[in-house]
């Protein structure tokens, strides 16, 4: 009996191939068993730093640590098989010193088996885009909307809305390029901007609030799935209503054990 073949995981190879040819599917994780239903339909996972607000309950992403991302990354990557999975570098984590960027993001990949990290930042990043890539840390860049710099931007803001702005975007998507990156996020950026970075880059662009132009797109698996129901981004698409289902769930197994429905004879030893 021939060996059963393992799986073979998305390879950044992979990723910069889809350039043009076929969009790219992205969604964020932070557990074993959402990598799992995840895995057979996305080519990438990213454990996002905004595991701060949808599971720490943060407001914002600021006070993740390393040390957060490379458990939920841990398990992200275990709970995977096919999809390559891309780790958020926390606030403080990379912008003191290249060599600071490089001895967390190496602890990144060696603790958590994940293959790549994500950095924000444009050309001010390049850098230390380049020293990583040139010592084999393979690097998603983020430029437009930086949640780890809305103090800096004044908030969440849409980026690029004039032509000076348009401008310094498309060349912080050529310096990201230049340095090495393999594919960059574009958040929270006009749309004809995204656009024009995308037609600019040979490298894929994966939008979030940007363009259907961009050769993929990212969201933040619990706002599509309706798990908040509270607050939803304008750019996302609610695909379901998990919120309402654990909490119809929940109120039905509370009402049966103040009944005493729960647990029947079926239930018990």
């Amino acid at each position: 009996m021939s060996a059963i073949r393992p799986v073979k995981r998305r390879t950044i190879r992979d990723i910069r191939a889809a350039k043009g040819r076929t969009p790219i599917v992205c969604l964020t994780a932070h557990s074993a068993p959402v990598a799992g239903i995840l895995d057979g339909h996305c080519d990438l996972i990213l454990v996002g730093d905004s595991l701060g607000m949808v599971v720490y309950g943060f407001s914002s992403t600021l006070p993740v640590t390393l040390d957060m991302m490379i458990a939920h990354a841990g398990a992200v990557v275990r709970g995977s098989s096919r999809a390559l999975v891309v780790v958020d570098m926390p606030f403080a984590t990379y912008h003191e010193s290249p060599e600071q960027a490089f001895r967390n993001a190496a602890r990144v990949l060696v603790e958590t088996g994940a293959q790549a990290v994500k950095i924000e930042g444009g050309a001010e990043m390049a850098p230390t885009i380049a020293f990583l890539t040139r010592r084999g840390i393979p690097v998603m860049a983020h430029i437009g909307l930086l949640p780890q710099s809305v103090n800096a931007q004044g908030g969440f803001r849409t980026q690029g809305r004039d032509a000076e702005a348009a401008r310094l975007l498309v060349e912080d998507g050529l310096a990201v390029e230049a340095a090495g990156a393999f594919s960059v996020v574009i958040e929270g950026t006009v749309e004809t901007v995204a656009r024009d970075i995308t037609a600019a880059l040979a490298i894929p662009t994966i939008g979030i609030g940007a363009s259907v132009a961009c050769d993929g797109q990212v969201l933040v698996t619990d706002d599509l799935i309706g798990l908040f129901a509270d607050f939803t981004p304008k750019f996302v698409r609610r695909y379901g209503e998990i919120g309402k289902a654990i909490e119809a769930a929940v109120s039905s197994y509370a009402e049966d054990v103040r009944e005493r429905r729960f647990p029947g004879p079926e239930h018990v030893v």
